[in-house]
């Protein structure tokens, strides 16, 4: 769901200048054909499914309930709406192709973005970032908070004052659906964990001793990844066994998941795969690898950012990852905050399914995930 940009190329480099090492051609796959018949059978049941309540456990509504009709949007096209767009941290392929998404259904609905903003993780940031943005008083925000409890207070100064909020997987601590906010859209996060469980699984043949690395955070989301994964490794595949778990604050997630995957390998020599709470930090854990020549290391994620996405299509490191759909979460957003300022009341969560992502389909769930074909790089990398 989320990256930041990093040196961690440039350290790696250096990493394997210092250990010589290099790069394996590709990840080794255990072969059981026990447990890839299980996993593939479960992905498959997975495929357009969301298996994840909202913050409140609500259930699930599908992206198809803020569809609007012609008639709708030449209203909302008479209003001159004005939206703002305020991000937890932005600069990644997860924010931008939401951003991308928002902006593109707003142009169409005829409303106008007046900001977007980039709190880098930072309540106060952020809470200051909402105030700024007050003061040009527009109709729509749509926003993720960095924290349900820091930023609350903020949320509903600007829902008092007449913005229609609409959230991205996360929702401020004591706004309610209906009266405070409009609705909050999220990928199906814990799905997303599931997935990247049974890849795991998938790719140790079923038994092995791996790590996680997860976002030590309030965090509802990423906490939903960490519970979807987790779970599902230790009720299906009894003979995985987790033997470390280590938390990451950031706001350099990159670095410190390297640092936490050097201490798993230093402790563990036969470990055999890490689990990263998303591609940034999955990232850090590849430097790791083949920092110390573990380059057999298998490791699952999700988001499909374009670090990851290289790996995938390499067969090296990365076996698969659950991704969401940012571009198409963005457009609902808009898409509710429309529905909002006509009058309609959203169901309280809107929910998008997880797309299982491995190196067989990494070029074809690019273009689904950023409604545009993989990078030059990602398709050259692509070894048949």
């Amino acid at each position: 769901m989320i990256r930041k940009t990093t040196l961690f190329a440039v350290a790696t480099a250096i990493a394997l200048a210092t250990a010589g090492c290099s790069p394996a051609a590709s990840t080794t796959t255990t072969q059981d054909a026990g447990v890839s018949a299980k996993a593939d059978e479960a992905l498959a049941k997975i495929k357009g499914q969301v298996l994840s309540k909202g913050p409140n456990g609500e259930e699930p509504a599908p992206a198809s309930v803020a569809e609007l009709s012609d008639d709708d949007v030449a209203k909302v096209k008479a209003m001159g709406a004005k939206a703002a767009i305020v991000m937890h941290y932005g600069g990644n392929d997860w924010a931008n192709a939401q951003i991308a998404g928002l902006k593109s259904e707003f142009s169409r609905l005829g409303v106008d973005v007046i900001a977007t903003t980039d709190a880098n993780f930072k309540p106060d940031k952020q809470v200051s970032d909402l105030e700024t943005v007050m003061t040009q008083k527009p109709n729509i925000i749509v926003s993720i908070p960095t924290d349900p409890v820091a930023t609350a207070s903020a949320y509903k100064r600007a829902a008092a004052e007449g913005a229609k909020l609409v959230f991205m997987d996360n929702v401020p601590q004591g706004l309610t659906a209906g009266k405070d906010y409009v609705s909050v859209v999220s990928a199906d996060n814990f799905g997303n964990g599931v997935v990247s469980a049974h890849q795991m699984a998938k790719a140790l043949g079923g038994k092995g001793k791996i790590g996680m690395i997860f976002h030590e955070a309030d965090f509802f989301v990423t906490k939903q990844r960490y519970q979807g994964f987790k779970e599902t490794i230790t009720k299906d595949y009894p003979d995985i066994k987790i033997v470390e778990e280590k938390g990451i604050a950031g706001p350099d997630f990159a670095g410190d998941a390297q640092s936490a995957a050097n201490a798993m390998l230093s402790k563990y020599a036969d470990l055999s795969g890490i689990w990263a709470v998303w591609d940034v930090p999955a990232e850090g854990v590849m430097a790791a690898a083949r920092a110390s020549g573990r380059t057999d290391l298998k490791i699952a994620t999700e988001d499909l950012g374009k670090n990851v996405a290289i790996a995938l299509a390499k067969n090296e490191l990365v076996v698969g990852l659950g991704a969401q759909v940012p571009f198409d979460q963005g457009v609902t957003e808009a898409r509710l905050a429309a529905m909002a300022l006509l009058g309609k009341t959203p169901p309280p969560y809107v929910a998008l399914s997880a797309v299982p992502v491995d190196h067989t389909n990494v070029l074809e769930a690019w273009k689904q995930v950023y409604h545009e074909d993989a990078p030059k790089d990602i398709q050259d990398s692509f070894k048949k």
